[in-house]
């Protein structure tokens, strides 16, 4: 690829080089020659091991956990980029970290996506690329261009052909109010109903499911998220359709799989018949169950990249 006279490079951080090893492959390129790792103190060290001046600079990393770690990896290989006379650096981010402290609630709290958008900004990206951001209006606290891709293009295909044969059996299930509007779209990619599940969150990461608004009785439902953490809002909503909604089936699916804490056990233990992901977050080898299906997402984002650096528009990816 050599469309306007400058060329085009991807470097990879440590959380997603199989999803960056996926892009490359895609478009035909090399993995950029790079190395990142800790000094003895615990600082991030980071060297670039070919030239980079006057290139287009694509760098893959998701600030999933270690979120501090990844974030440092990747701002420090963004300041490296821009030292060494990148033309552009393009920072793809298949999971936004801090995503969630999009706002005040409560006084004296911190906007931690305002302030990590800030950081990526300041350490010399020209661009972010990045899918299902928690809340769409953090493409707001950028003051550079966000491209923002969707994991539905890549789920809702998947469980239409599933269901090819039975979607009236089907029926999207939002888990909480704030994903109505994704769930209504998810919906309509498959062309099936859905509904809402009311809950009134005591603390956090805890949730208490309080009824079900729309009909789910003798329906297999389809719990749609953008993610799952601790998964107890997705098993406490799984459990409320079957017990209180008379649902026959459950299945789920969400963009990112945070997985942390008990989740593992709560999806074992839950309805869920299975739990289908994207690979914007890595599955560890101990979180890989029988229940989780992971879907692969380098040809979404392999395509985005190709059409940024052709300066082409990505909204027909959506």
């Amino acid at each position: 690829m050599n469309l306007h006279g400058k060329d085009i490079k991807i470097f990879a951080c440590s959380s997603n080089r199989e999803l960056a090893m996926g892009i490359t492959r895609d478009l035909g390129l090399p993995l950029g020659n790079s190395e990142v790792g800790v000094f003895s103190d615990g600082e991030i060290s980071c060297s670039i091991g070919e030239s980079v001046r006057g290139s287009d600079v694509f760098v893959v990393q998701s600030t999933s956990y270690p979120v501090n770690n990844n974030l440092m990896e990747l701002l420090i290989m963004i300041d490296a980029l821009k030292r060494a006379s990148a033309a552009s650096i393009t920072a793809v981010m298949p999971y936004y970290g801090y995503a969630r402290q999009d706002r005040k609630t409560k006084s004296r709290d911190p906007i931690s996506a305002k302030l990590t958008a800030n950081l990526i900004t300041v350490a010399g990206a020209d661009r972010v690329l990045t899918m299902d951001l928690h809340c769409p209006q953090i493409q707001g606290f950028f003051d550079i261009p966000l491209d923002h891709l969707k994991g539905a293009t890549v789920l809702a295909p998947y469980f239409k052909k599933q269901f090819a044969d039975r979607t009236d059996e089907l029926v999207c299930v939002s888990p909480d109010v704030g994903s109505v509007a994704r769930v209504r779209d998810f919906a309509a990619r498959i062309g099936v109903s859905f509904a809402i599940i009311d809950k009134r969150r005591q603390k956090a990461n805890v949730s208490e499911v309080m009824n079900i608004i729309g009909d789910v009785k003798d329906k297999t439902v389809l719990l749609v998220d953008d993610m799952v953490d601790t998964a107890g809002t997705l098993c406490n909503a799984a459990k409320a359709v079957v017990e209180r909604g008379g649902a026959k089936e459950v299945f789920a699916c969400a963009t990112h799989g945070v997985l942390s804490g008990p989740a593992i056990e709560r999806i074992q233990a839950s309805p869920i018949k299975e739990l289908v992901l994207l690979d914007t977050i890595a599955l560890p080898e101990d979180k890989r169950i029988e229940k989780i299906k992971m879907l692969e997402t380098h040809h979404i984002f392999s395509q985005a990249i190709e059409r940024i650096y052709s300066d082409m528009p990505i909204s027909i990816l959506f």
